[in-house]
């Protein structure tokens, strides 16, 4: 397991729509193991996209509201209710936004073995699998901004 390179900013790789994965197999779990022990090693983190560590295929790993999630091609199936958040992300430090999320999300998935499962994820969790999913088809939370907070990073 290994460290991986965060991306930043402009980088060009952040608005790649990520590639779906055919087969989940030694090389996938190791990825998503690098991306977990990536998410550990940085501060403030909660969740972490393929495509923030340079990885252009739909996976995506979740620590966060009491969960430990690694997933692969994951999708929102169903959504319900809306929400005011505000976010942040790993790739755009410092900055923090008000968006406008569903309450509500299932998302389908396969596990790190393969296996299809279904996550529902409500308030900060719907908010968190929908920042990352976003990710996954080169969307940036800036995309989803309604407000800026020039305050929030100080």
């Amino acid at each position: 397991m290994a460290i991986r390179q965060l991306r930043y900013n402009q980088d060009p790789i952040l608005r790649k729509r990520c590639k779906e994965v055919k087969e989940v197999n030694d090389r996938i779990r190791l990825l998503l193991d690098d991306m977990l022990d990536t998410l550990h090693h940085t501060e403030n983190a909660a969740a972490l996209a393929a495509n923030q560590v340079g990885i252009v295929k739909r996976l995506v790993v979740i620590d966060y509201c009491d969960r430990l999630l690694k997933l692969v091609n994951p999708q929102i199936i169903e959504s319900s209710g809306i929400q005011e958040c505000m976010e942040g992300c790993l790739s755009f430090p410092g900055r923090f936004v008000k968006t406008i999320r569903p309450q509500r999300v299932i998302v389908r998935a396969l596990n790190e073995y393969g296996e299809e499962i279904r996550i529902s994820g409500e308030n900060e969790m719907a908010k968190c699998l929908c920042h990352e999913i976003g990710h996954l088809d080169g969307e940036i939370f800036l995309d989803k901004a309604i407000e800026e907070d020039e305050n929030e990073g100080s």
